[in-house]
Formats: structure tokens, sequence, C-alpha cells
């Protein structure tokens, strides 16, 4: 019995604790899916009158909680103001009613101390009595205020509370209120914040309505402004395009149906000396033959009269004629007679000279007054117009009578001076040969020498006093002339001559001077030159030009042309010193390899002995420096790299940079040996100069197979991170296979290569893929032309895109790219090359890389 006992106790005992578990799991149930509905409600709501219903809807699912308000603190007043309010017997008018709103009662007790309190009726009594606050309203049996907090500030309060002395709160109810309040103020947060944005967005989209709405009637407004200028421009264009009166009308009527219906459009003159009115122009469906007639009552008279607008319908015209100010005919049949009458005057300076009238028939269409702003608007243009050609039309008629008389008179002076006249045009034409003749080449047709030299002269002239004004001279010598004459004849040989006058008459401008002094000589005069650019850019299309083989009788045979180009020089007085330089210019490309244009340089007339001139291109007794040029920014911030370049010595042209002096280097192995003595000497610049890194420009014979083993050793031998060798984009595009592989040698051993003189004839970006270049320097030609030409800076777009990819720093390089640095800036270009100095006096002894040949390098 007893153990029987003992297990029915351990049950019930295991019963109760089932029940209080399955209770604490409902109530949080019900929490939760309270707050998710909380959540649910804060996230779709609006505005915060639909929140607080939704709650209170919430809260009767799980607390007896038919009464039920929210009081917010206003941080500005400092009171409690109500938020919602649902009462059972109380109405809102109730807790509106005191001044002092909510804080003196119950709910400002609960926001003062800020805990969730709970009363009955009795305990709210005693507290009233005792002071603790005042009673307002209709007592409640059960109410429960819970403090609704935001970061752990006080901001309302929550009240519930039951009239029904058995529905009081638990203790799982108040927890449920508690927690509600929680996630309250997060709640209210949301929706003030969506119904902030939700007012700024009908806000927005008013004000993007109203100026939309004033938009659309601007461009209404200007859209009826540009239609009428529009049609005054047609109008104004029948003054010029139009030759008789009868195109002007047609002209006319085509611009009045663009603006109203003119479907039935005549044009009356007026003639106020004879009183009467003339139809020059009538288009109608009933008649198209307006006869004159003189000046009645009629609808035209009374525009006539008024000198204005008239719009005349059905009704106006009935009053009109009861009034006796029109008069209409009385056998004009009903469907004959217009709906409706539109009519404008044409008024001029002189006064009114006619009207133009348009009019419908059988209620087609009914004109407005907009109609009759528009015809009034075109009717004065129109008017000058008609005017202008009728002034026109008399004056035509008058010079006719007066050709006609003027004819008659001189005819038979025409006739005696037809062979006078014919005897004169015979002489001029005998002059102007004799002189064509005089100036011109007999086979090309090109000017001669005696042209082309008193054109040089005046042109010389020019520049001495307009000295900005730049030209030159390019002299053309055709390479292998004398065997298209031995081989092909020297009727081929003139055919040849033909042939390459006109193919180089293409390769300049208009103003530009092309002759022939004589043989396969040709000499070219560029004037208005704004670079030394233009001159070579025309010696490279006459050498692409001649590329081409000449081909006769079955027989081709390459030719070429040698050019010599010279500039403009202040020291120039003579046209036969301009001759002599571009002639020594043309010898020198000739003995340089043909095909190929050299500019002149004071070297090839040097007037010294040959000894004397053999000692002057011996590159290594040339006293030599540096000059370094750092690398800036925008706002002339220095950058870590520097450009160092070699200058030398020269008896005859003074400090020349080495990249002039080597082109009269005496043979390839003394080239190499100074280049490579100057590579050892800026390592030594760069370590006691303390530069982080050099930009040393180099010639592609450092490349070739006998010479790379040495540069590989000089490299290696010392500090290579701190140079970077700058090779010349021309010779790179040029360069021979074993140059190109040793070029890439160079990449792969870690050494840093860099391209100069990038894009001063043309611009090749594959060089840009196929080589690892750390460094790129663009000509100062191409910067130029960035700024002067569009298709040069989409060019450098493409550059920049790529030397970005490829990770090669762009540096802008001129003379003057100081000074419009900050243009090519906004291209794109952040790099450029800063003022030139020379570096201070180098004493440490130089090694010859050959011992034979002294390197005297001052540096």
């Amino acid at each position: 019995m007893e153990d029987s006992a003992t297990h029915i106790d351990k049950l019930v005992r295991r019963n109760a604790r089932l029940k209080s578990l399955i209770q604490k799991y409902k109530q949080s149930h019900h929490l939760q899916h309270a707050l998710l509905q909380l959540s649910e409600q804060a996230s779709t709501v609006a505005e915060l009158t639909l929140l607080y219903p939704a709650i209170h809807d919430i809260l009767q699912s799980f607390i007896p909680s038919k009464s039920f308000y929210v009081v917010l603190h206003n941080p500005v007043n400092d009171l409690l103001e109500l938020s919602y309010f649902a009462d059972e017997k109380d109405g809102l008018s109730v807790p509106l009613k005191y001044d002092q709103h909510f804080k003196e009662g119950l709910t400002g007790h609960v926001f003062k101390h800020g805990k969730t309190s709970y009363f009955t009726k009795e305990q709210t009594q005693q507290a009233v009595e005792k002071g603790q606050f005042k009673a307002l309203g209709t007592p409640a049996e059960h109410w429960v205020g819970v403090p609704v907090y935001r970061d752990k500030t006080i901001i309302g309060v929550m009240v519930a509370q039951s009239y029904d002395k058995a529905q009081s709160y638990s203790e799982q109810q108040i927890e449920l209120l508690e927690v509600m309040s929680l996630y309250l103020a997060t709640a209210i947060e949301r929706v003030k914040k969506r119904e902030l944005l939700e007012s700024e967005v009908k806000i927005r989209t008013r004000a993007l309505t109203q100026s939309n709405q004033a938009l659309n009637e601007e461009i209404l407004h200007r859209k009826k402004a540009l239609e009428r200028q529009q049609i005054l421009f047609k109008i104004s264009e029948l003054a010029t395009l139009s030759e008789n009166l009868e195109d002007v009308y047609q002209h006319v009527h085509k611009i009045i149906k663009t603006i109203t219906y003119a479907d039935n459009l005549y044009i009356a003159l007026y003639d106020q000396q004879s009183h009467w009115l003339s139809f020059p122009y009538c288009v109608d469906e009933y008649s198209d033959n307006a006869e004159p007639r003189p000046f009645a009552k009629g609808y035209s008279e009374l525009v006539l009269s008024t000198e204005k607008c008239q719009v005349i319908d059905a009704k106006r015209a009935k009053s009109l004629i009861k009034q006796g100010v029109i008069e209409r005919p009385r056998d004009i049949p009903p469907e004959e007679s217009a709906t409706s009458w539109l009519g404008a005057p044409l008024k001029t300076s002189q006064g009114v000279i006619g009207l133009i009238v348009c009019q419908a028939y059988n209620n087609k269409h009914e004109f407005s007054q907009d109609d009759c702003e528009l015809i009034t608007f075109v009717s004065h243009q129109i008017a000058n117009v008609i005017q202008a050609h009728l002034a026109n039309q008399e004056l035509k008629q008058s010079h006719q009578k007066l050709e006609h008389r003027v004819a008659e008179k001189t005819k038979e002076l025409r006739q005696a001076n037809m062979h006078l006249q014919m005897q004169m045009e015979e002489r001029k034409k005998i002059e102007q040969q004799l002189y064509h003749d005089a100036h011109h080449d007999s086979l090309t047709s090109l000017p001669n020498r005696s042209l082309f030299l008193t054109q040089l002269e005046k042109t010389l002239q020019h520049y001495q006093r307009y000295p900005e004004q730049q030209f030159a001279v390019l002299f053309i010598d055709l390479d292998k002339f004398k065997d298209i004459n031995d081989q092909l004849g020297h009727q081929a040989g003139d055919q040849f001559l033909i042939s390459v006058a006109e193919s180089f008459s293409h390769c300049i401008r208009e103003h530009d001077l092309l002759a022939r002094l004589g043989g396969d000589e040709f000499v070219v005069l560029l004037t208005h030159l704004t670079e030394p650019q233009q001159a070579e850019d025309v010696a490279k299309r006459i050498i692409e030009i001649m590329k081409k083989p000449f081909c006769m009788k079955g027989q081709c045979i390459q030719s070429g042309a040698s050019i010599g180009i010279t500039y403009s020089k202040t020291s120039y007085k003579h046209t036969d010193e301009i001759i002599r330089d571009a002639d020594a210019a043309m010898y020198y490309a000739k003995n340089a390899g043909r095909n190929r244009f050299e500019c002149f340089h004071p070297l090839l007339n040097a007037t010294t002995s040959q000894h004397e001139a053999e000692n002057m291109h011996h590159l290594d007794d040339l006293p030599m420096h540096f000059r370094s040029s750092e690398i800036i920014t925008l706002d002339e911030s220095a950058h870590a790299e520097s450009l160092l370049e070699a200058f030398g010595e020269h008896p005859v042209l003074g400090s020349t940079s080495f990249e002039v002096l080597k082109k009269f280097a005496t043979d390839r192995i003394q080239h190499f040996e100074v280049e490579l003595s100057l590579l050892k000497q800026a390592f030594s610049l760069a370590a006691q100069t303390k530069l982080q890194k050099v930009l040393f420009p180099c010639s592609g014979l450092v490349l070739e197979r006998i010479n790379f083993k040495a540069l590989c050793h000089l490299l290696k031998a010392h500090d290579a991170k701190k140079i970077c060798l700058l090779f010349n984009e021309q010779e790179i595009r040029y360069a021979s296979a074993v140059q190109i592989e040793n070029l890439k040698s160079l990449v792969a051993q870690g050494f840093s290569i860099g391209l100069n003189e990038f894009a001063k004839d043309r611009c090749e970006l594959n060089l840009l893929t196929e080589f690892k270049f750390d460094y790129l320097l663009l000509s100062s030609t191409f910067s130029k032309r960035v700024l002067q030409q569009e298709n040069y800076h989409l060019q450098l777009q493409g550059v920049l895109a790529i030397t970005h990819i490829q990770n090669i720093q762009v540096i802008a390089k001129g003379p003057s790219i100081f000074n419009y640095r900050t243009l090519l800036d906004k291209h794109g270009l952040s790099l450029f090359i800063g003022k030139q100095h020379a570096l201070a006096p180098f004493n440490k002894e130089t090694t010859s890389t050959h011992s034979t040949i002294p390197l005297d390098l001052n540096i």
C-alpha cells in the first residue's frame, strides 16, 4: 500500500512539473509569436497610426486589454503626449482635457520611476490618497504600466487596463507587456523613419512633378518659338531663293499650311491709286480664277480698312451684314459660302499693300484666335518679301527696257570691237605661254629653278620681317635614275620624272611649292610651319611613295629618294646659303645609305682640314659632361626618377647632346666604347649624387651580338636597379632579330628598360605589349599634337590604357613641356620632365673599355 501511495505521489508531482513546463513553453511560445507579429507590423505598416492598433490587436490575443494606450515623452515641452488611446469607458476627449496630460497621473508615476507598475482599484485609491499621483479618468479595476526605453533612456509608457474585476493580469502577461515594450521603441523608430522617408519621397515627387510641368511648359513654349523661328527663316529665304512672284506665292501657301488650315487660300493686292483689288494667287475648291474688282464692302475690304486680322464665322457674318459693314452677293450658293473666314493684312513700311486669306467651307474647320495670331505673326514678313519682289519686278522690267535700248546702241560697237578683242586675247595667251615656259619645266610643268629662287627670296624676306613664320626647304635627289635611263631608255626616264612630279605634288599642301631644278633634282618650299616635324612628315611621305618600283616595258626598277632638309634660321641672308645647306644634307643622306632624309647640321659645312675634321668626329676626344632632369608631377613635386643625359663640347657645335654627336662617330666600335664608358660613369654619378633611379638613353648598338656581352657584364658589376636603359622607339621598331632577343634577355635578367621618344612619327601600340618596359617617354612632338588634334588625344587614351595594364609609367618629354603640363594633365598625363640642370663635376677617374683610346670625359 505504501509503495502504491508513494508511486501515486511521484506521478502527481511529475504531472505538476510537466504542467508547469507546458505553461512556461506556452508562455514562451506566446511571447515569441507576439514579438514576431510586432516585428512584422513594424516592417509593413506605413504610419504610426496603423502601428498602435496592430500592437493592440496582438496584445488582445494574449492579454485582456480592450483598454490600451501609449504615451510618449516630448523633449521639446517636457510633456507626456498621447500617441494611441483605446478605452472601454473614457472617450478620447477625457485624457486630452487635462492641461498636464498624463504627467501628474498614474502614467507619469511610471514614467518618473521608470519601472513596471501594477495597481488594482484599491491600490490606486490608496496611492492617490497618499499623494503619489492624481486620479485621472475612470478608475480601472486592474492597471498595468510598462516603461518604454530607447538606449537606456525612457521615452514613454505603454498601459493596459481592465474595468472587469475578474480580469486581472498575471505575471506572465505583465512579462509579455514588458518584452513588448522593449521592442516597441525600435518598432516606433522604424515606422517613423519609414514615414519620414515616404514624406520626403512625396515632397520630392511633388517637386519633380511641378518641375516637369514647368519644364514641359517651357519646352512647349520654346517649341512654338522654334517653329515660329523656322517659319520666319523659310519666309526670309523666299527673298533670295525664289526668282518670280508665282514661286513666292506657292511657297507662302506651303508655309501657311504648316501653321493652320489653308486648303483654300488667296492673296490680294491693293492699289491705293486706283482703289482696285487684284488676286495674283488663288487656290479654292470652288473657284480658282478671281477677277480684279474695285474696292467695295467685302470681307477683304474690312481687313484693309481696319488694318487688323479678322476672323469671321457665320454668326459674325450675319451681325456685320445686319450692321451694314459688309455686303454679300445674293447669288452665291450656300455650299459655296465660307463657314469660317480668316484674313490678315500685308503691312510694310509703305502701308498696307494687300491681304492674305484662308477660308473653310461646309464647317471643315473653325478658325480661332490662335490662328489669327499666327497668321498675323507671319503676314508682316510675307508682306516684306512680296514688296521686295514687286519692287524687283518693276526694276527688272525697267532694266529690260534699258538693256534693250543699250543693246541696240552697242550692237555696232560690239561688232567693231570683236576683231580687236580677238587680237588682244591671242596676244595675252602668247604672253602667258612665254611666261610659263620661262618659269616652268618643259617636261614636268613644275616651276623651274628661276621661279623657285624668286619665291624663296620672297619667303626669306618675309621671314626676316616675321621670324615667327617658319619655313623649310627639301632638296630631293632621285636614287638610281641613271639605271632607269640606261636600262629602259631616256623616254622611260622622262616618263618616270613626270610620274614622280605628279606623286610629289600629292605630298605637299596647296600653298607649298614643288620645283624641278634639273635632271633628277627636285626642291620643295614649305611655308607656314608650326613645328619642324611637319617637314619631316613630308619627307617620309615622299620616301614612302618612292618605295613603289617603276615598271615599263615589262621591266621594273626600284628607285628611291635621298632628301636633305634645312629649316629657316635668322643667320640666312641669301637664298644660296639655304640651297647649299639643303644640298649638303641631301648628300649626307645619300652617303648614309640612300632612300632616307637628313636634316642639315653645321658639321656638314664645317670648313676645316681633313685631319681636323676627322679629329672633330672622334667622340672619345670630346670633353663630356652630364645634365640631369627631374621627373616632376603637376604640382612640381619631385618624383623618384631622374633623366640623365650626356653632352659633349664640340669645337663647331658647342655643347651638344650625345644623341646628336653619335651620328658623326668615326666608327661603330668607337661609338660603343664611348657609350659603355658613359654608362659606367652614370652608375658612379647615381651613387655619388644619391639619385634613387636614373633613366639613361642608350642606342640599339649596345644590343648587337658583339657588344651585348660587355653590356651585361657592366650591368651585373653595378647596382643595376638604380638605372633604367632608355632605347629610342624608332631603333626598336627597326631592330634586328638579335637585338630584339637581347632586349628580351635584359628583361629576363631583371634589368629595367624604357622606351624613349615614343610616337614621334607614328604610334605603334604593339611595341608596348611586346616588351616589358618600365618607363615610356612621350616625344615632345606627340605631346604638342595631343593639344591640337582630336585623333592624337584618342591615340593617347589608347597608350594610357595599355600602359596602365602593363604597369608602365608614362612621362611627357620636351623642351617646353613645363609650360603646358597643366593642359596635358587634363588628358591623363601626370609625370613630366622638369627643368634641366648640370651636375656637379665628377673627379673620379674613368677607365676606358679600350686601352688604346683614352676617354677624356670631364664630368
